[in-house]
């Protein structure tokens, strides 16, 4: 799989939320974030259907696009290209730098805490 760019993990990132849209929807969301032209979002999204990272559907006058790839999938791919190439595998110091940079709320600390508990009580994650 092609990495995203930041553009186009915004454009994904629309498309997993609301389904499959034209350009034209999908601009108009962006540009309730920012400024983009139309044709910059055409460009982004016929560039990224060339990736393989989002589906042209023509059956229609205006082009729909989707996804090519659920949103798990994508953080994966992501996750486990920063895992390798910024933390040199450490998922230990991956997972505090997360922790450490932004205060967790206590539901989100509990869905850790749990989360372990259950890759231990399975044994996944230990070797």
């Amino acid at each position: 799989m092609s990495k995203p760019t930041e553009s186009e993990l915004e454009v994904m990132q629309i498309l997993w939320e609301r389904g499959p849209l034209t350009v034209r929807q999908v601009n108009d969301l962006l540009n309730d974030q920012r400024r983009v032209g139309y044709t910059t979002t055409l460009k982004i999204m016929q560039i990224m259907a060339e990736k393989g990272l989002l589906i042209r559907n023509t059956n229609q006058r205006s082009h729909v696009y989707t996804p090519a790839l659920p949103s798990g999938e994508v953080q994966t791919h992501i996750l486990d290209h920063v895992l390798k190439t910024v933390f040199r595998g450490s998922r230990s110091e991956l997972v505090m730098k997360a922790l450490g940079n932004h205060a967790a709320s206590r539901d989100e600390l509990e869905k850790i805490r749990n989360f372990i508990n259950e890759m231990e009580e399975k044994g996944n994650g230990v070797l």
